[in-house]
Formats: C-alpha cells, structure tokens, sequence
C-alpha cells in the first residue's frame, strides 16, 4: 500500500502555482494555474492515466455527461488532470468525445506532486503517476477534496462526479440518460432532437448506418422507423411520442 502521509486532505490550501505545457490548435501554449483557478469555481478530478479502463469507462464519461448539470449548480468548469503529455491527454479527450471537459496534462506530475498525490506505480510500468482524486476549487482554495483510499489496486469509490455533484448540491436531481436512433434527412428525427435539446436533456445520437444498422433498431426497438428514443432505460417511441411524454 500507498504511504498514507502522501494523501493528505490539503482542503482550504491553494493549489500549487504550475505551468502546463499544453498543445492546442497545433501550437505549444502555457497554461498557468492562475489562468485555470482565478476567480472561478472549478471541478478537478485526477487519475492515473489516460486510456485506462476505469478512467475511460466511468471516471471521465460521467463527468462528461453531468458537466450541464454542475454548470447549473454554480461550476464554470470541469477539468481532467493526469501525469500524461499534453499530445495523450488531447488524443484521449478526442477519442472519448469529451467535449464539455478541460484536460491538463500534468507530464512532470508538478501540480501531482505539490498536491502530494504523486505516487509511484512503476509496478505497472507507470512510472509516477497521480492517486485517484477529485476537488472542488473556488478561485484557487480547494473547498472539498474527495481521496480514494489508500487500498491496493484502483479503487474507485468517492471521486466519481455523482459523489461530487452531490456535496455541491445534495437536492439535485440525476438527469436521466438519453439516446436517439436517427437517420439523415429525417425532418422528425430533426424535431426530435430540437425538442430533447428545449427540455435541457444531453442526448447519445446514433446513426443509422453509420453507428446502427436496421438490424440493430428492430432488436432494440421492435421498430423499423426513426426517429426511436430512449429514457433512463425505457423506450419512448417516435417524435410524437415524445411530445407526449413530455406533456
């Protein structure tokens, strides 16, 4: 196991004063943490590396899908840290789609190590890497930090975004997940989505053809038109369908 003196709850400090090297738009730009902290309220949550099963599975997606939610509840930005360079934390946020995240790349693990969250997993062949954590910085004092324990493995357990969205609002409801099977061209599919987008509700867009065959729509669905939606787990129908539900 971890040394527990080197997770240590720094709650009403301010976070260690870094420079990113980050790559944007195919230049190399310095991102200071007065730039990320300054005068805003910002949800960081770190783990141990891009790519990596947990991370990409739950950890990033959820903060992702709930990045509207924290907006709504006083957040201005959500931020991903990782000991990886900036050329993997731009390839992993693309792949991942994670368009409502700020990843950092914390490549010489300075931020990591002045939280004291800088551990060694050369077991792995990791190398140093950061411990798993989130935080809720307003203008660069961290206000709540959530540490996963010093357990062996990945454990995973209280820096997950429900748990943070719960601290900062513990009344607020979960949205449900929402996927739409749409084609090309299809003006009901249009209102559809233009109707899902007026009630504030993120949506998951599949394709026919390019994500779904018909196949697939009838197996699910039971249908063979578009567009078909889904609600936290049920299915709604079509577009009139969906004015219904609503009303």
């Amino acid at each position: 196991m971890l040394n527990q003196t080197t997770l240590n709850n720094i709650e009403g400090q301010t976070v260690p004063s870094v420079t990113f090297a980050t790559r944007q738009n195919d230049e190399w730009k310095a991102v200071t943490t007065d730039e990320i902290f300054k005068g805003k309220t910002v949800v960081v949550f770190s783990l141990p590396g891009a790519f990596t099963p947990t991370c990409s599975s739950t950890h990033l997606p959820r903060y992702n899908e709930l990045a509207n939610v924290f907006k709504q509840n006083g957040v201005d930005e959500i931020v991903c840290l990782s000991v990886n360079d900036t050329f993997v934390m731009n390839a992993w946020a693309e792949s991942q789609e994670a368009q409502n995240i700020t990843v950092l790349p914390d490549g010489n693990g300075e931020f990591t190590e002045g939280m004291g969250m800088l551990v060694d997993k050369g077991d792995l062949g990791f190398g140093k890497r950061s411990w798993r954590y989130s935080m809720l910085v307003k203008d660069g004092v961290i206000d709540k930090m959530f540490i996963e324990e010093d357990v062996p493995g990945d454990p995973f357990e209280v820096s997950d975004a429900d748990t943070m969205l719960t601290y900062i609002n513990p009344d607020q409801a979960k949205p449900e997940p929402v996927s739409i099977f749409t084609k090309p061209g299809c003006p009901f599919c249009v209102k559809a989505k233009t109707l899902l987008t007026e009630k504030g509700l993120a949506f998951e867009e599949i394709t026919m053809g390019a994500n779904a065959s018909l196949t697939s729509l009838k197996a699910i669905s039971g249908r063979e038109t578009v567009p078909q939606i889904f609600i936290g787990g049920r299915h709604v129908g079509g577009s009139e369908e969906l004015e219904n539900y609503f009303a």
